[in-house]
């Protein structure tokens, strides 16, 4: 059995592009997502910058349907083309650049910084890294990996991904769709509402990611974007606040310097983390938990329809659960149900 995610990043199915009748009751999440994502920030550099259009709230509303058609199609390719397809489909005819590599350097004044700027990649290295990055990846397999280990090694891939800032505009959007039909390959039952209500902390834990000051005890962390990953993927509860990610968060507080990181808000409300036993699993395991969870009665078959996976992987994960005591059947094959040894999940 190949376990690695390598086979599910090449797979490509084919689905007929079309419009979807469940777009419109998905604009208003979406246009939050747009909206905080286009407002509070503006590039800068020495030529070559377009005036963004005038009317956020119909460019909102546009990508937030092309984003909605983009996910709900049963296709990816884990490739650079891929990429900057993404972004042609998203901002064509609102972005005169849409699906071009920019061909100037940027920086931006982020608020979360106290105004500096992460360093992004030089234009004429963007190509280049971008092929480096998803190409490490690429060969990257996330068999046996337990879950924290899977999460953290997602969440600095992504945040490379957003470092290289390819486009003129735009990039954030075009990095999490990206990445939510990336965690689909890996079997992740992800939607998009974790990013329409917490768009602005995504984008504020991608800088943190990638910005040091180590004269003042800051360093890239992937903390922040590891609670938003753990949200979504995992449904935990974690405190998703902005303000706990400023640089001077702390230093406002208790009139300390230290990095906000190393810090937890008092009134952090946190959920119930995963038990042991489950914390050892691998993705794909968690994959087939979830499920189970959701619809005790799953058949395998249905289960691997809705993670990506044949039948056969999903009987060699449930075979190898109930060898760890984490799952057992439970009035056999034909009426039964999973059930979780001792409510492991």
């Amino acid at each position: 059995m190949n376990t690695s995610a390598k086979e599910s990043r090449n797979s490509v199915s084919v689905a007929k592009r079309g419009r979807w009748p469940s777009v419109c009751n998905r604009l208003t999440g979406f246009r939050l997502l747009n909206t905080c994502l286009i407002r509070d920030s503006y590039y800068k550099s020495a030529s070559g910058r377009k005036v963004v259009e005038n009317d956020r709230t119909e460019e909102a509303d546009k990508v937030a349907a092309r984003i909605t058609e983009l996910i709900e199609e049963k296709t990816f390719s884990f490739t650079p083309a891929q990429f900057i397809s993404i972004h042609r489909r998203l901002f064509d005819g609102i972005y005169k650049l849409a699906g071009r590599i920019r061909d100037y350097n940027i920086t931006k004044n982020e608020w979360v910084l106290g105004g500096k700027t992460v360093y992004y990649a030089s234009a004429d290295t963007i190509s280049d890294t971008l092929n480096y990055d998803m190409g490490q990846e690429r060969e990257f397999s996330y068999a046996n990996m337990n879950i924290d280990d899977a999460i953290r090694h997602l969440t600095r891939f992504c945040a490379n991904l957003w470092q290289v800032h390819a486009f003129c505009e735009g990039n954030t959007r075009t990095t999490a769709v990206f990445m939510i039909k990336y965690l689909r390959t890996l079997g992740f039952k992800v939607v998009n509402d974790v990013f329409a209500e917490n768009s602005w902390y995504f984008r504020n834990a991608l800088v943190r990611a990638n910005y040091s000051d180590l004269t003042n005890g800051i360093t890239e962390t992937t903390e922040y974007l590891e609670r938003f990953f753990r949200s979504m993927l995992l449904g935990e509860e974690h405190d998703l606040r902005n303000r706990i990610m400023h640089v001077d968060w702390n230093k406002v507080e208790d009139g300390t310097h230290s990095q906000s990181a190393n810090h937890e808000v008092q009134s952090a409300k946190v959920g119930e983390e995963l038990p042991p036993k489950c914390k050892n699993c691998t993705l794909e395991e968690m994959a087939v938990l979830r499920m189970m969870h959701e619809n005790p009665s799953a058949t395998q078959k249905e289960i691997a329809a809705e993670i990506g996976k044949s039948e056969r992987t999903v009987k060699s994960i449930t075979i190898a659960l109930q060898e760890k005591n984490i799952l057992r059947r439970v009035n056999g094959k034909r009426n039964g149900y999973w059930e979780f040894v001792d409510d492991s999940i």
